[in-house]
């Protein structure tokens, strides 16, 4: 393997994450001076790029791990990469899980392709030796019943699932925050979302807490003694409770929904022709962005959607590195975030009004700058606070900018297609960020200097959204007035 070879930071992750787990006590049964660790990659043939960064990511995990004193709870037992070679075939595969066993090594770790995985874990299990899976998507990897099979990635029936829930969700946002404009005047737009934000927070928040508690053994026994009169659920575990109450309280929303009042707005026919609807959309688009106040809003909470979607890693990638902390202990401070984004979302519908929206810009900057500050941060009792502070800012921020953007949809086009308009461009920033920081962290960048990066580059955009709008106010003064002004007036449109 050259040494130009650029890293996956994920495959990285993963394979250390694979190695260590592979060296606790529970998974081998002798404590030799060196254990041996078979690296099942195809550095050859047509998958050899892929296969060349797991077996990379898999011994710099190795030589990170004998740096630290090797396996403590094993005496320090060093780990020694055994290299295998499936050459992107999986007969090749089989025959390396052979000579590998021959070898003599304690565990397998590998081997990118679901072809190649299927038949050399079952190779492994003749000799019940654990086999974790970098990467491979199939779900037959892990429903064989193979107890020596352990897979880090989440397969492909897990991703499809995903991509139902967000479909879902997709169709859902437009119609839920579009429906604001149909049932409510301008004047009361800031404060509708303001509560809509810190409500659905909050939710998520308890919703989290209310999880963990609906798999434990106190509230999974109670569930369990609940008989249903005449009818045999067939529900006999926690989890299959769990998700009967679940559905019980999607039942209810559903239920809820039907309550909301009929707002006379006719709904347009679905095109026969699915494919007419891209023109539509882009045209959608491009009157957003032209608009002098729609272009400033919609460019303001596409940043903001963006940072926060990307926060959370962020959060967890510093928390690691400036106190230490685990993945677990790093998620209550996602959870902290959360938490001022809802108080700053209530206070922002309290205080502000809809054609005020454009004075929070500011606070846009003092997140990026926020965000840089995390450098200097090295004690959970000041990070606690300070996370709360710049969840607040963002709260504060985005409810006024949401509801201008959606009384500018609303008048333009119509709520709904303004929201997907929306949504479209929140998540390609979302991924825009996301693939900015995972490359400044795959070019070698530490987790200080991606937060840094990442901070300026916010601080930086929001700055000229802002330089953005004082020139449409020279420039355009009278329309953007003109549009204020409507904004302002409950009975007028424009």
């Amino acid at each position: 393997m050259t040494s130009d070879v650029r890293v996956s930071r994920r495959l990285i992750l993963q394979a250390g994450a694979a190695t260590s787990a592979l060296g606790a006590p529970g998974f081998l049964l002798a404590h030799p001076a060196t254990i041996k660790i078979g690296l099942v990659h195809p550095v050859s043939g047509g998958l050899a790029y892929s296969g060349g960064q797991g077996r990379l990511g898999c011994q710099m995990a190795i030589d990170e791990i004998n740096a630290a004193g090797g396996i403590k709870s094993m005496g320090g037992a060093k780990l020694e990469a055994a290299l295998g070679d499936s050459q992107s075939r999986p007969e090749v595969g089989v025959s390396e899980v052979e000579r590998l066993h021959q070898a003599g090594v304690a565990a397998y770790v590998g081997c990118f392709s679901s072809a190649i995985a299927l038949p050399a874990t079952q190779a492994a299990a003749k000799y019940n030796t654990p086999f974790m899976i970098d990467v491979g998507v199939s779900d037959q990897i892990v429903r064989r019943g193979l107890k020596n099979v352990f897979r880090l990635a989440p397969g492909f029936g897990k991703c499809v699932d995903d991509a139902i829930v967000g479909l879902g969700a997709a169709a859902y946002s437009p119609a839920k925050y579009g429906i604001l404009t149909e049932l409510l005047p301008s004047s009361q737009l800031v404060k509708a979302n303001g509560w809509i934000e810190g409500l659905t927070i909050a939710s998520i928040i308890l919703g989290v807490l209310i999880g963990g508690q609906l798999v434990g053994p106190n509230v999974t026994e109670y569930l369990l003694g609940f008989n249903m009169p005449l009818i045999d659920t067939g529900i006999d575990t926690g989890p299959e409770a769990a998700i009967l109450l679940l559905i019980s309280l999607y039942a209810l929303a559903a239920w809820f929904n039907t309550r909301i009042p009929n707002t006379g707005v006719e709904m347009r026919p679905m095109p026969k022709n699915l494919m007419a609807l891209l023109p539509d959309f882009w045209g959608c688009n491009s009157r957003l962005w032209n608009d002098k106040l729609g272009q400033i809003s919609l460019s303001t909470t596409t940043l903001f959607w963006g940072v926060s979607g990307n926060l959370r890693y962020i959060v967890l990638a510093w928390s690691a590195a400036a106190l230490g902390y685990s993945t677990t202990q790093a998620s209550s401070l996602v959870g902290v975030v959360a938490i001022g984004t809802a108080v700053g979302a209530v206070v922002a519908s309290l205080r502000m009004k809809l054609h005020q929206a454009t004075l929070v810009m500011p606070l846009g900057i003092a997140m990026g700058i926020l965000v840089m500050g995390m450098n200097f941060i090295d004690n959970v009792w000041v990070a606690a606070p300070f996370l709360i502070l710049l969840g607040a800012l963002g709260g504060f921020l985005v409810v006024p900018m949401n509801a201008l953007l959606q009384h500018r949809g609303h008048n333009l086009m119509g709520a709904g297609r303004s929201i997907a308009v929306q949504n479209f461009n929140e998540q390609a920033c979302i991924l825009l960020l996301g693939g900015l920081y995972s490359f400044s962290t795959g070019m070698g960048m530490s987790a200080f200097g991606a937060i840094t990066a990442f901070g300026f580059v916010v601080a930086s955009f929001m700055w000229l959204i802002k330089r953005w709008h004082d020139r449409n106010l020279r420039e355009h003064s009278e329309e953007v007035n003109r549009l204020l002004d409507v904004a302002k007036n409950d009975n007028h449109h424009g």
